[in-house]
């Protein structure tokens, strides 16, 4: 699990960081932000420390780091059957093109290629709505196509008999069709959400319910079926696995992963970790899911200072919640920040005993359960360029339950993101009083780290499942991962009002805790609306997770006006000078006591449906709360936001590790590089690390 893609403490992290209007500089004068387009804005992360590791831990990085990018094509085609396509033959355009780069088409295309880079496909990242391109299908087939070459290096990806324009016809139907595949994953309600979802993950013909039976059910300490495969059908309607694993599917990127891990093994800081490694080589040529158990185990249990998140992981990317998502995170454990958050894991006891939900639903020993910051060092996959700044891992239940997780947060994404903050001033847009701003500006930050802190370390590791009750992905299916997101949420918002953590020393105040609440209920009920298309419903997990949280707790506290919805007439010019009276709208906290009470029901509520398997009210819980739009709210937020130049969404390009070898070719030292250029990023990895073949 993921604090994840401009996911629920990241999103109300970026608004706060974008709130200042004057932006502090960066004392070594690091360039964070690079540049802006669509709706995105490319990242720099330092890596500071690296240059003081041993060589031993250098060459480990670099291994684990090459590991990690030979995966990169796996998430293009999970996402999608033809993205490989696409993204070769739009690559192939960008490397050879011979005509006018200076044209507002071509400026087009380049930014319909970045943002297909960035969303690992032609569906956007986050709403998994296909991207509309600003240029024309003439363009691309009698000008880019047309005279468009293909040299050593980048050539377009025909298939046998296939020639250019055969390519170009067949690719302008999946681009420029709105019709086709329009949504890579789809929950709506009514529809076949695996027919209707273009993602990878299953046969064109495989259906829900041929999902739902395929997989076992209810067995305990089950590995999580499906994970590692595309379910596909035959010939003659009868369902088989394609396994990702070595001589299976993805072979060719596997064995390159593969390669690199036995040779960061060489280096393993010890043998806990040389034992992991052995297990995932295992996991992947074997293909066997009960291995990937078995590494889980092994790496909850290793204990190292450079670690790494690798395999197939998060299935938000699958509607029926199966589907393990290509990710890889290789991190070094920050030993200073660290100390500041090893208090609350001190006390994860004591938050399960004192949790509003029922008692039969605590745990009575919350196990391993450990919380540490950490550097990034390279990310790929479905964590990259757009990424998590926390993650709480294993995903499988009952290895949380008996042998604990490991919870992250990425220290130095999190301050890339605020030395990219461009200034603007969401807060005196979007607060209702001054009161308000102040708080935010004095303990949002601070407020927004805890609120992490306890989202990934005590709301994931919370609750238990009540016996013979099967796991929330076979009981919840499609809805797990809402209603998982939103328990972890609602455990944060829970506690971070409890004076317990003023006697701690978690937080100096219950002011820090009201800064909380403030900003996840603008953020749920009105910001996290920038990020959609005018009258599209909620898609992500997150976002449905955040609305049904805030909408729900609205509700919920009417009748003592608890949160108030206010609408102000704000004085303001037209273009023909005339003053009008412009309505605003603003979510205002009156009670913030009984907004904790309120969220306490609702963790109750929703614990209960996970404990109890209680598939009709969980689903009627996000329907009803999570997914359909205000439209004049809406409406209302995207005006507001016209004004600032902080794109929504942000994402990273990564430092590039080279060897530094003597005279006989031997390592003597790994050198870091911070690159500039995303496109340029992009090339680099579309020649280096290209293993897949261009239909899988």
């Amino acid at each position: 699990m993921k604090t994840q893609k401009l996911t629920i403490y990241f999103i109300l992290f970026l608004l706060f960081t974008s709130c200042n209007k004057e932006k502090k500089p960066n004392e070594d004068n690091f360039q964070y932000l690079t540049e802006q387009f669509a709706d995105l804005k490319m990242i720099r992360y330092k890596v500071p420390g690296f240059e003081n590791l041993n060589l031993k831990q250098k060459k480990l990085i670099y291994y684990l780091a090459q590991a990690s990018l030979s995966g990169r094509d796996i998430i293009f085609d999970q996402n999608y059957r033809h993205n490989l396509r696409v993204r070769r033959t739009l690559e192939t355009i960008v490397a050879n093109y011979p005509g006018n780069r200076d044209s507002e088409d071509f400026t087009a295309f380049m930014e319909y290629t970045k943002r297909v880079w960035f969303s690992g496909g032609i569906h956007h990242h986050y709403a998994s709505k296909k991207m509309v391109p600003n240029f024309s299908s003439e363009y691309f087939i009698n000008e880019l196509m047309d005279k468009t070459p293909s040299s050593q290096e980048y050539s377009f990806p025909l298939l046998e008999d296939e020639d250019k324009m055969d390519l170009a016809r067949s690719l302008d139907q999946i681009i420029f069709n709105p019709n086709i595949d329009s949504k890579r994953v789809n929950r709506d309600a009514g529809v076949d959400i695996i027919l209707a979802s273009a993602n990878n993950y299953y046969g064109q013909s495989v259906n829900i319910n041929d999902v739902n039976n395929f997989y076992p059910k209810g067995r305990d300490k089950a590995p999580e079926y499906g994970l590692n495969s595309k379910l596909n059908k035959d010939e003659n309607g009868n369902l088989y696995e394609q396994t990702y694993k070595i001589d299976g599917m993805y072979s060719d990127a596997i064995k390159q992963i593969v390669y690199w891990i036995k040779k960061a093994k060489t280096v393993a800081e010890n043998e806990a970790q040389a034992k992991s490694f052995d297990l995932l080589i295992e996991y992947y040529t074997t293909g066997d899911i009960n291995k990937w158990d078995e590494y889980c185990v092994q790496w909850v249990q290793t204990l190292t200072d450079i670690d790494w998140i690798n395999g197939f992981v998060e299935v938000y990317g699958d509607a029926a919640g199966r589907k393990g998502a290509y990710e890889s995170i290789v991190q070094i454990k920050d030993l200073e920040a660290s100390k500041t958050t090893e208090v609350i894991n001190e006390y994860v006891q004591w938050f399960e005993d004192n949790s509003s939900i029922m008692n039969e639903h605590k745990k009575e020993n919350v196990i391993g359960v450990s919380y540490k910051v950490v550097t990034v060092a390279m990310e790929s996959g479905d964590a990259s360029p757009s990424s998590p700044i926390g993650v709480n891992l294993p995903n499988n239940n009952w290895i949380r339950t008996d042998k604990g997780s490991k919870s992250v947060s990425l220290g130095n994404l999190i301050a890339a993101y605020s030395g990219a903050a461009t200034g603007s001033d969401f807060l005196k847009e979007f607060c209702s009083t001054e009161e308000e701003i102040q708080r935010a500006k004095k303990y949002g930050d601070k407020a927004d780290k805890l609120g992490t802190l306890l989202h990934e370390v005590v709301g994931h590791a919370s609750g238990q499942i009540n016996d013979g009750v099967g796991t929330p992905k076979e009981t919840l299916k499609n809805y797990k991962s809402t209603l998982e997101e939103a328990r972890a949420d609602l455990v944060a918002l829970y506690y971070i009002m409890n004076p317990k953590l003023v006697e701690i020393g978690l937080m100096e105040s219950l002011e820090c805790g009201k800064a909380e609440y403030d900003s996840y209920i603008r953020n749920g009920l009105m910001l996290q609306l920038r990020r959609i298309e005018l009258g599209q419903n909620i898609e992500q997990d997150h976002m449905r997770n955040r609305q049904l949280v805030s909408s729900w707790a609205y509700e919920k506290g009417l009748k003592d006006n608890v949160i108030e919805k206010k609408i102000k007439s704000i004085p303001t010019l037209s273009d023909s000078g005339d003053t009008l009276a412009l309505k605003k709208t603003f979510f205002v906290v009156n009670d913030y006591k009984k907004l904790q009470n309120i969220f306490g029901q609702l963790l109750r509520e929703i614990q209960r449906i996970t404990s109890e398997g209680d598939f009709d009210a969980g689903q009627a819980l996000v329907e009803q709360y999570g997914v359909k739009v205000d439209t004049d709210i809406h409406a209302e937020v995207l005006n507001r936001s016209k004004q600032f130049d902080s794109a929504p969404y942000g994402g990273f390009i990564n430092p590039k590790y080279s060897l530094l070898k003597n005279d006989n070719n031997e390592i003597i030292d790994v050198l870091i590089e911070y690159p500039d250029d995303f496109t340029s990023q992009m090339m680099n990895y579309a020649r280096k690390y290209s293993f897949l073949p261009h239909i899988n």
